[in-house]
């Protein structure tokens, strides 16, 4: 695939540091170490390998990746990766895509509290789904839950929200048997959405009287329980945003669907349009404008300061240690394989089994590098450290390879 004319590391390379200094003492460790990974990713910094094609002797330098979860470039490798891994947990049952977002006054609260809240949306989403899916007056079952965080909008607002994808079923409670869902309705959303809301508030509410929450400038007076009080009471009578549909792809579309959201950035390369003296130009889209607009009218261009770019970049910069892909019910980490096994027992699918080695590692070299003149393979002649160059290189000129 070719480079993308511009990145978010060539806006971090030429304002990154302008950026740093204007905003010493307010950017988190975290912040910081995000903005180093991006600058430093497939440049000899993080070191990198030779490799020699063995038909044709072409020879290309590769740098190393920074492997880092908001790199726009690493994503890429980390959802294939994760997709391969997710292959054999598919159930051959409809699946549904569910979204619950938080209301603006919420997400303002959560940007200065992000550990915390984005954990209890995660919480609070989960429990619902499940809740309302126990009650036998909707599904009467147990059901498995994958989720993912989000904190952006598509013009790199602070919007965190969850993405939901569940299967349109799920066991009885004794186990016994498969309990299907409807077949173009999985759970009612004006049921989520209250019980969402009231279980968020709730805790909200907790976080707050534990003193788990802080709260500065504008949102100072917060502290106050009298003042949080009186910002939840509205909040208690709105409608809240939850979005529910069928993926009608079958199965494993439904994978390749779901993987583009847990390993998706705020912003990726291929949206950004230019970086000139009145800032950085990039794609988004207008979902207000969308029902108005004819053809993809909805889908503009924005340009906002270097500075301000970067600022909007770095508000979804996540705690380290926080986990943006989550698994719930039947899915939990302990007894998603055995719960797979039981259900696909109870459907009369074959169980999905790992490839033979052979086959392995046949795939694997398939995957090998090929050479860009002449197709043959490629085999790493040497390996270079951080911040060093390769010590062979060719009489013929070297392909630096930063795709």
């Amino acid at each position: 695939m070719a480079r993308p004319t511009l990145e978010v590391a060539d806006i971090l390379n030429a304002h990154g540091d302008a950026y740093e200094r204007a905003d010493a003492g307010h950017l988190s460790r975290g912040q910081l170490k995000v903005m180093w990974a991006i600058r430093s990713c497939r440049t000899a910094v993080l070191g990198g390998h030779v490799a020699r094609c063995a038909d044709c002797t072409h020879v290309e330098v590769a740098y190393n990746s920074c492997r880092n979860r908001h790199c726009p470039k690493c994503q890429g490798a980390a959802a294939r990766d994760w997709l391969a891994a997710r292959q054999a947990e598919l159930l051959p049952v409809p699946y549904y895509h569910l979204v619950f977002t938080l209301p603006a006054v919420i997400g303002a609260i959560a940007l200065q509290n992000k550990a915390a809240v984005y954990d209890l949306l995660f919480r609070a989403s989960a429990e619902t789904m499940a809740t309302i899916a126990a009650d036998p007056k909707h599904l009467g079952a147990r059901i498995g839950i994958t989720a993912v965080l989000h904190t952006w909008g598509s013009a790199l607002t602070h919007h965190p929200h969850i993405h939901a994808v569940v299967p349109g079923g799920g066991l009885s409670p004794d186990g016994s048997r498969w309990i299907a869902g409807r077949a173009r309705f999985f759970l009612p959303v004006r049921v989520l959405s209250r019980l969402f809301r009231r279980l968020f508030l709730d805790g909200l509410r907790a976080l707050h009287a534990t003193g788990r929450l802080a709260f500065f400038g504008d949102l100072a007076s917060l502290a106050d329980t009298r003042a949080f009080e009186a910002m939840l009471a509205p909040l208690r009578r709105a409608e809240w945003v939850v979005y529910a549909k069928r993926l009608f792809a079958g199965p494993a579309a439904v994978l390749a669907y779901l993987s583009r959201y847990t390993h998706r950035v705020a912003i990726s390369n291929s949206r950004l349009l230019a970086m000139d003296d009145r800032g950085v130009t990039f794609r988004w889209k207008d979902y207000r404008a969308r029902a108005k607009a004819s053809g993809n009218g909805w889908i503009k261009a924005m340009t906002l300061p270097a500075d301000e770019f970067i600022r909007r970049f770095l508000l979804h910069v996540l705690p380290d240690g926080f986990h943006r892909i989550r698994h719930y019910g039947l899915f939990a980490s302990a007894v998603r394989a055995a719960n797979i096994d039981r259900i696909r027992a109870l459907l009369g699918a074959e169980t999905q089994s790992t490839q033979p080695a052979s086959s392995a590692e046949q795939g694997e070299a398939d995957e090998r590098p090929r050479c860009r003149c002449c197709g043959g393979p490629m085999i790493i002649i040497e390996t270079f450290a951080r911040g060093s160059l390769p010590r062979i290189w060719s009489a013929e000129p070297i392909r630096i390879d930063s795709s």
